[in-house]
């Protein structure tokens, strides 16, 4: 299936996203891995993102949350925030509960989809499930290549597989979190948004 879908990808363009502007909006939207547990909160991925990228990035992370969660909040926080864009960094929550893997890929869809009707852009970011040897499940590519928008399959895998990065088991620590920061600003910079 991944094989799959990198074949399918050869052939096509990358994602583009609309130019976020100087006064725009951008809201991180996920748990604890975007609210910063671990590390101080001007460490947090979204407070250093901003720094990156020198636009404004709202941190929206509830720790804890599931995407069910997520979904219930969603619509106010858009409506608090009024986002030109936002990062999607949800599902770790419902992997470590062992909750149906349909539902948080139904959930996400349900997310991604209600923010693009929005008339909001979207960006995506992989949490890999709890395992000794492990990667973002398969289905934040498939909704990534649904709805055609950047994703980002590597970065918090790659950073909680370093104890050095980590403050906890679960949670990366100020360095981790500036890593994230710099390949979500990658991303959103490849994708035309920066």
């Amino acid at each position: 299936m991944v094989l799959a879908l990198v074949v399918a990808s050869c052939g096509q363009k990358a994602p583009r996203l609309a130019p976020v502007g100087p006064n725009d909006v951008i809201v991180a939207f996920g748990d604890s891995l975007t609210y910063g547990t671990g590390a101080a909160e001007h460490e947090s991925y979204p407070a250093v993102l901003a720094q990156l990228i020198q636009r404004n990035v709202v941190r929206s992370g509830v720790p804890g949350e599931t995407t069910g969660g997520g979904l219930a909040r969603l619509e106010h926080v858009i409506e608090e925030h009024r986002p030109a864009l936002m990062i999607v960094c949800l599902g770790g929550n419902d992997m470590l509960r062992k909750l149906d893997e349909t539902q948080t890929r139904n959930n996400l869809r349900e997310i991604i989809w209600t923010i693009k009707r929005r008339g909001i852009a979207v960006a995506l970011v992989g949490v890999p499930k709890p395992a000794l040897i492990t990667s973002a499940p398969a289905f934040y590519a498939e909704l990534a290549q649904e709805f055609d928008i950047p994703y980002d399959s590597k970065v918090v895998t790659d950073v909680l597989y370093r104890a050095e990065l980590k403050a906890d088991p679960i949670h990366p620590n100020a360095k981790g979190y500036r890593r994230i920061a710099e390949a979500i600003a990658e991303l959103l910079k490849k994708a035309g948004a920066i």
